[in-house]
């Protein structure tokens, strides 16, 4: 397909562990193409009925997709398997499963690649870890490996330059969470900004242009309270510069020989002695994939059909800046099915007034026109607003979500404000103009 030929009625197939796309699949819907959608976790199989068709097995409609999505870092394998079997697939390779799941591998994959990592030691044992803390006193990071990092709230950044507190977590994690953590990291920390570089890789180079985007991950404003994994996210878009060529343009030999296709993101420290990359996700993130779409004037389902099948389509998308608010409910971010059923499942999401633009429903249902909670996160969706300047995009956004109602509903509304400094300090060290 050419950039210019434009091609309806495409068929995708969306493959998910805990029902993280479903937003995507009502935009391609809407762009008159089909979707099936399959959600692996039993507590989550509810998630989008009545807005996507569902697949009660992904495998017996393998061969009906013209594109098939993976959205998680665990399909790597899988992926792989059917790009040998000549199927056009958006998602992982074994190699970039284990760059995110694997901290150590991944940091030193940077590292060999030519970026600027921060110093870090992997460990096995809580005690191992305590002891190296009271040698070497510093403030550090702590990040679990595998799975365990999925739960966000078992991140810890250190606050104390003695690293008191990291021992103080530490003990605590052995004590309650030596079955779930086999292997963790810590990381010595560096101030600065934190922000992420994530761009399309066609299976041999990024397309242009980059997304540059700002997570807001702790639960409270200013950054307060336990890590949820995103609260909201802030982006704009970019041809490429320093943040692009110190980062993502490094790994471009590594993931083309993975044959990786797909979303790529490095989170990272900029200060002013350089760009120190945290972490890698080879995959969509979330809410990042709904701010994306928010601010995309292509064709999703086009551009996905094309850098699937190796190609180089023309990204375009809105000038400005984009935001995403998380909504959400008790439980989250903590696991409880039964507070979840107590309080939250089956609860209607009421609109004040008719509106469509900026929602992307997560964990909710379509029943007799009404959308309805369910799953067992809290997740409950992402609102999004665009903007020629951030705070225009933030009025848009916040005017969205007060039209919005749903029993003990919470968001944070600081969502974009840290730009005014990040954007300061980011324009003074040259690494964006």
């Amino acid at each position: 397909m050419s950039n210019g030929e434009s091609k309806k009625n495409l068929k995708f197939l969306c493959v998910s562990r805990l029902g993280c796309v479903g937003d995507l699949c009502i935009r391609l819907q809407e762009e008159g193409h089909k979707a099936r959608y399959y959600i692996d976790d039993k507590e989550e199989k509810d998630i989008s009925d009545g807005f996507v068709e569902k697949a009660e097995r992904w495998e017996d409609f393998k061969d009906w997709a013209d594109v098939i999505v993976f959205d998680d870092a665990d399909f790597g394998g899988t992926a792989e398997a059917l790009r040998k079997e000549g199927k056009a697939v958006i998602g992982g390779s074994t190699y970039t499963d284990r760059l995110e799941m694997d901290r150590e591998f991944g940091q030193q994959e940077m590292k060999s690649a030519g970026l600027s990592i921060l110093p870090s030691w992997s460990f096995t044992t809580f005690d191992e870890a305590v002891k190296f803390v009271k040698e070497n006193p510093e403030r550090y990071v702590v990040k679990p490996n595998g799975s365990a990092q999925n739960d966000k709230v078992l991140s810890f950044i250190g606050q104390e330059e003695d690293g008191l507190d990291i021992q103080t977590i530490l003990e605590r994690y052995k004590k309650g969470w030596s079955n779930k953590i086999k292997s963790f990291q810590i990381q010595k920390f560096a101030p600065g900004v934190e922000v992420a570089v994530g761009g399309f890789f066609n299976g041999s180079d990024f397309l242009l242009p980059i997304c540059v985007n700002f997570e807001h991950k702790r639960l409270f404003n200013g950054d307060i309270g336990p890590t949820t994994g995103e609260m909201g996210t802030s982006m704009f878009w970019n041809d490429g510069g320093m943040l692009y060529e110190e980062t993502l343009l490094k790994m471009k030999d590594r993931l083309a020989q993975a044959g990786y296709i797909g979303y790529f993101d490095i989170n990272c420290i900029a200060n002013g002695r350089g760009i120190y990359p945290l972490e890698c996700t080879s995959r969509f993130g979330m809410p990042t994939l709904s701010i994306q779409m928010e601010g995309m004037l292509s064709s999703m389902g086009e551009f996905l059909h094309a850098l699937a099948n190796r190609q180089s389509p023309a990204l375009k998308v809105k000038k400005g800046f984009q935001i995403g608010v998380v909504i959400a409910v008790p439980p989250f971010p903590f696991e409880d099915l039964k507070t979840f059923k107590r309080y939250s499942e089956d609860s209607v999401v009421i609109f004040k007034k008719p509106m469509k633009e900026g929602l992307w429903p997560a964990d909710v249902k379509l029943v007799d026109g009404d959308w309805r909670l369910t799953g067992s996160s809290g997740y409950v969706m992402v609102v999004t607003g665009s903007g020629a300047t951030m705070e225009d995009a933030r009025t848009q956004v916040y005017n969205r979500v007060r039209n919005i109602v749903i029993p003990n509903m919470f968001y944070r509304t600081d969502i974009g404000e840290r730009w005014n400094r990040d954007g300061d300090l980011l324009r003074t060290w040259g690494y964006v103009t």
